[in-house]
């Protein structure tokens, strides 16, 4: 190795030898008084005087030593007695440090502080007990001098000697001097063969370098050849305040230290973290960039549909760069008819005429967010208004305000006469996500009325009638009836003779239950309403207190449902609800052991003879053979893999799907293996029973029913009445080729009878299966072929599996009322029961596959996974359903669709994505910026749904 050493070298050794002393004596300095300001605060805190701590830092209180020496008498009288007497005593014990260093013995220090001596006074009573006599006869000399006061110490004297103690010694001084040199000329001597030094693995670490020291000499390190995280910049490609809805992007631009641009790669050690309200946000990162204008650049784009503040934090290796974290606000997008909707929205509001009613609109943008509502020309809140009935448009007198803080506003609106209207609010041109309902206006006395019935302890509220229509078919000789209105129920009541009564129709009061409003019958001179409760056929009634009826049905349901329609404010009641059940009964922990490998009979085994207040325990799983405690996981486990085994067609066989995929829907299945008794089924209710329990207690106790229901299973749950449009989603095959050829078409030539045949597998007929009586001899025709499709679907769908259904809703109403369940609907239900899929973009990258290897499609690859990434599952679910028809995933998740997604580059440039879902195929085009791919992948889930390529 040789060196050369130059002039210039030399300059920089001075140089270099001076500042590292310098900055050498002021870390030093600084530690020692960071420590010494430890002994301070510890004297303090010891002596409960920590409320001090600012006034003796305003007195620049260094060292316990300059506490000592304060002059506490010019301080003021608010200080206390035990705060001087402190003092003083720090005092004295300096001063007798003095006297052992201004007679010469000092050796006798540590004798004399294991004494016990902390006072000159002390000292000289007490200096008999030292057992060196050469050092007693010193300090009696000192004493004796002292006492005559010859040579007294003074307060200068003593702060003089305590600067001294705390400077540098020479021979420290000198050793800083040496040890700067030292460090100085390795750096001139290995800076320039840094690789040799390497060679020789001599082990040389630099504090706080930001990349790898291959990159950075110890020679530059000094001259500010090496990447500085204070030098670098970012540029935000975006003015503030940005609206969501959009993919950004900044760029980041790295510089040395010496300010020179600094050419970054990927193998760089740069860390970008993006946080919203806790949660990562996915970006994606370029840099490598050929240009040389360019090539000190890290391009990061990310996707923004939720606003509020983004914290962006940008590392070379663990320091920020400059102004990192970065806090970027984005705001919510304009306001979205599609998503604004009534808050504690009802479907008949019920006001008194001439009084102003208040409706509650909560304005959102099209991603969910909170908006802020901006009047203009082509946009604003409007209401139409129109008589039931007659459909003649009435104009209410109305009043908006807008709260800017809550993103509120509300709408009051004031009827002039009593009636029953139909309305329909809207944003622009496009009505409200829930902008329909019925309006109820009642007279003063009307409301009165309504108002009392709602007090009444009694059931006895009935109202005359006439019942006019059964089924769509108009009676020949309308029957009079008596209306029964209670908290649970409507009734309709026939009497004969005036005496003896006869219950006709019950009707439940749940939101299932809908009232339409027809008009008037002059005939009867009343208006008329049907009820249909969707479980039996509907009726038409006449009545002269048709709104009083409606009123207080209305005003019932609301009570019961916790008053809203929509279904977070029914979730929260319901949970309410459960709670208040089962307050009494203890949530104390059961422990239970269980067989991994016979999950469904040991379970069963294990709960077979719990009572209710068992159910309510917080249930404590062991798997046999293994160890650990359950704090919650091994529960959830555990009932993920009992529904596995309960409603996963492949494993017990209680519930099958109508098509052979494991993206069907599950059904109770009638012909179960013989060993499964109806008991199993009872089970399987006290198990979903057991989970929506566990989920009314709060979210660190919720459990999923792990399970895809069939529509017309769920909308038995809740006491529905099926019909030939759930075969659409649980059997999509038959409703292709059978039920809507049939509904669509002249089935004149299909001879059909109101029979099905069942055969083996051989072909052999088994059983003949009439839907009605003497049906194998029943014509199908196309004047009653909707009976027949709704016979067929009592069988397939109810009649089939009865005995399934009620012993499963036997299992599930121990736990659960049914009259709690009803206030959803099906689809309600699946999400109460289910939630929302957990839509894993790691699963989804897993379990795909990739038609295309251009490194332009890699590049969309990359965008697409970014974009993806910040979808919510509303989006997710709207993707899933573009590219394979289905907004839910099999219970495997990604892995078991059939095939596998599919993600296909096509040759078209800046197009909109197209889908082939009978193949789960995506095909993505070429685009020229990951924001203009954003924006179309989102306009073809949202709008094309058929999937078709548009340019």
């Amino acid at each position: 190795m040789s060196v050369e050493i130059s002039l210039t070298k030399w300059i920089f050794f001075a140089c270099m030898t001076g500042l590292i002393s310098y900055f050498g004596d002021k870390v030093f300095t600084s530690f020692k008084a960071a420590n010494e300001w430890k002994n301070v605060e510890s004297w303090m805190k010891e002596r409960n005087f920590s409320y001090l701590k600012p006034l003796l830092k305003s007195l620049d209180i260094i060292q316990l030593e300059d506490v000592g020496m304060i002059e506490v008498n010019k301080l003021g009288k608010n200080l206390g007695k035990d705060f001087k007497w402190a003092v003083e005593e720090l005092r004295q014990s300096i001063e007798l440090d003095y006297f052992m260093y201004f007679y010469e013995v000092e050796e006798s220090s540590e004798r004399i502080k294991e004494l016990g001596i902390r006072s000159i006074e002390e000292l000289c009573k007490t200096f008999q007990r030292l057992k060196d006599k050469s050092n007693r006869a010193g300090i009696m000399n000192a004493c004796h001098e002292t006492r005559n006061g010859n040579k007294k110490a003074k307060r200068e004297d003593i702060v003089k000697w305590l600067k001294n103690q705390n400077s540098f010694t020479f021979k420290q001084i000198m050793i800083m001097v040496i040890g700067s040199s030292a460090l100085t000329g390795a750096v001139m001597l290995l800076g320039p063969n840094i690789n040799w030094l390497q060679s020789h693995s001599l082990p040389i670490s630099l504090p706080s370098l930001s990349l790898p020291t291959s990159k950075t000499t110890i020679f530059d390190f000094f001259t500010g050849r090496y990447p500085a995280p204070q030098s670098c910049t970012v540029d935000w490609d975006w003015e503030e305040p940005m609206i969501v809805g959009k993919t950004v992007s900044f760029r980041i631009k790295f510089f040395l230290k010496n300010g020179k641009i600094y050419p970054v790669t990927s193998h760089d050690n740069i860390l970008v973290e993006i946080m919203h309200q806790g949660v990562k946000v996915a970006h994606n990162m370029e840099s490598g960039f050929k240009e040389p204008d360019s090539s000190n650049m890290a391009k990061v784009s990310f996707t923004v549909h939720k606003s509020g503040t983004y914290n962006i934090s940008v590392m070379i290796g663990a320091r920020h760069i400059k102004g990192s974290p970065f806090n970027k606000v984005f705001e919510a997008g304009p306001v979205d008819a599609g998503k604004t909707g009534f808050m504690n929205y009802s479907s008949t509001v019920v006001c008194t005429a001439g009084s102003s009613h208040p409706l509650t609109i909560e304005t959102r943008d099209s991603f969910g967010n909170l908006a802020t509502y901006k009047t203009d020309q082509s946009n604003y809140f409007k209401i139409k208004v129109t008589e039931a009935g007659t459909h003649t448009r009435y104009i209410p007198t109305t009043q908006i305000y807008y709260d800017p803080v809550g993103k509120r506003l509300t709408m009051h609106i004031k009827m002039d006469r009593p009636g029953c209207f139909q309305a329909q609010v809207s944003y622009g041109d496009i009505k409200l996500k829930n902008g329909d309902f019925n309006i109820l206006v009642l007279s003063p006395d009307e409301m009165v009325h309504v108002s009392k019935n709602l007090i009444k302890k009694t059931h006895s509220i009935w109202y005359e009638a006439r019942l006019i229509s059964y089924n769509h078919e108009k009676l020949d000789r309308p029957k009079k009836v008596y209306v029964y209105v209670s908290p649970k129920q409507l009734t309709l009541k026939e009497f004969y003779f005036k005496i003896i009564g006869k219950k006709l129709y019950t009707f439940r009061v749940c939101p299932s239950t809908k009232f339409y409003f027809n008009g008037y019958n002059n005939h009867y001179d009343a208006p008329t309403f049907m009820i249909d409760d969707g479980s039996q056929p509907p009726i038409v009634i006449a009545a002269k207190d048709r709104n009083v009826i409606a009123a207080t049905f209305t005003s019932f349901l609301l009570k019961n449902i916790g008053g809203s329609e929509t279904f977070l404010d029914k979730q929260t009641f319901f949970y309410h609800e459960i709670r208040q059940m089962h307050t009494r009964r203890s949530h104390a922990c059961l422990p239970i052991k269980i067989d991994r490998n016979n999950i469904l009979q040991s379970s069963y085994k294990a709960t077979k003879n719990f009572e209710l207040s068992d159910w309510c325990k917080r249930l404590e799983i062991t798997f046999a053979g293994e160890e650990g405690l359950d704090w919650g996981g091994v529960r959830r486990e555990w009932i993920e893999l009992l529904c596995a085994e309960l409603f996963d067609p492949s494993c017990s066989g209680l519930f099958r799907r109508f098509e052979d995929s494991p993206q069907g829907l599950v059904h109770p299945n009638p012909k179960r293996p013989v060993k499964l008794k109806l008991k199993y089924y009872e089970f399987a209710g006290k198990i979903v029973g057991k989970c929506l329990y566990e989920s009314a207690l709060g979210k660190s106790y919720r459990q999923l029913v792990k399970a895809r229901f069939s529509r017309s299973f769920l909308a038995q749950v809740i006491g529905l009445r099926v019909n030939y449009k759930y075969f659409e989603s649980d059997d999509p095959e038959l409703y292709k080729t059978k039920i809507k050829f049939i509904e669509d078409n002249d089935i004149t030539d299909m001879d059909l009878t109101f029979s099905e045949e069942e055969y083996t597998n051989g072909g052999h007929i088994t059983k003949v299966i009439e839907y009605i009586p003497n049906g194998s001899k029943t014509s199908v025709t196309n004047r009653n072929k909707l009976r027949y499709l709704d016979v067929l679907t009592q069988y397939r769908l109810a009649a089939s599996v009865k005995d399934e259904l009620e012993a499963f809703l036997k299992g599930l109403n121990e736990l659960i009322p049914d009259n709690l369940l009803s206030i959803f609907d099906e689809n309600e239900l699946e999400l109460l029961m289910c939630g929302t899929d957990n839509y894993s973009i790691a699963d989804f990258k897993i379990h795909h596959t990739v038609c295309g290897t251009s490194p332009q499609f890699s590049k969309m690859l990359d965008w697409f996974w970014t974009i993806v990434a910040g979808f919510t599952d509303e989006q997710m679910a709207r993707l899933l359903q573009f590219i394979t028809g289905c907004s839910q995933l099999p219970v495997g998740g990604f892995s078991e669709l059939q095939p596998k997604i599919q993600l296909s580059s096509t040759p078209m440039f800046n197009g909109l994505p197209s889908a082939h879902t009978c193949f789960n195929q995506l095909c993505l085009p070429f685009y020229d910026s990951i924001e203009q791919f954003h924006h179309s992948l989102l306009l073809a889930v949202n709008e094309g749904s058929q999937g078709f390529g548009m340019v």
